[in-house]
């Protein structure tokens, strides 16, 4: 369906000499709600990351964001799918590969990304669209956890709205 991700792994040898410790090519699998297929490259556990911990990331149990830590992944939105409108307490940094996406805020308000592009995203409500009618938008994210954005002292939670 997609081009296939090259994901190379660096580490140490005991006595502290770099090594890459692995050089592996994943797919996207399409997602339950068949907006998207996505892969996870890697997470970490915490922010600061330690680069003692050697679990490979990408086998690490995470959800769109993984609490007090950090995920990178490949989204390959799907031509004509939306996802639905949603909040994160994240700082979210994607850049678009390849394509075009629309991000789409609670007001209705949109801004149109091509390849090259790249969306800072601060805990807002908003939601993806690829306007293409038979091209994949290929989407680099890194997510890190943040603190929730607060309005006169409310905390704007997390949430998805099925529409």
């Amino acid at each position: 369906m997609s081009t296939p991700i090259q994901r190379i792994v660096t580490g140490h040898t005991d006595d502290g000499t770099a090594i890459f410790t692995s050089d592996d090519s994943f797919e996207t699998v399409v997602i339950p709600t068949r907006d998207a297929a996505m892969t996870t490259i890697w997470t970490t556990q915490t922010v600061p990351a330690d680069c003692n911990d050697k679990t490979d990331g990408r086998v690490r149990d995470a959800g769109t964001t993984l609490k007090g830590g950090s995920v990178i992944r490949i989204v390959d939105m799907l031509p004509n799918a939306s996802s639905p409108f949603h909040r994160t307490s994240s700082i979210d940094y994607g850049i678009v590969i390849s394509g075009t996406i629309e991000l789409e805020l609670d007001n209705g308000v949109f801004k149109k990304i091509e390849a090259g592009g790249i969306i800072v995203q601060r805990g807002t409500i908003h939601k993806w669209r690829n306007p293409s009618n038979d091209q994949i938008c290929r989407i680099v994210f890194v997510l890190i956890e943040a603190k929730p954005f607060e309005v006169n002292g409310k905390i704007l939670e997390e949430c998805m709205i099925h529409e």
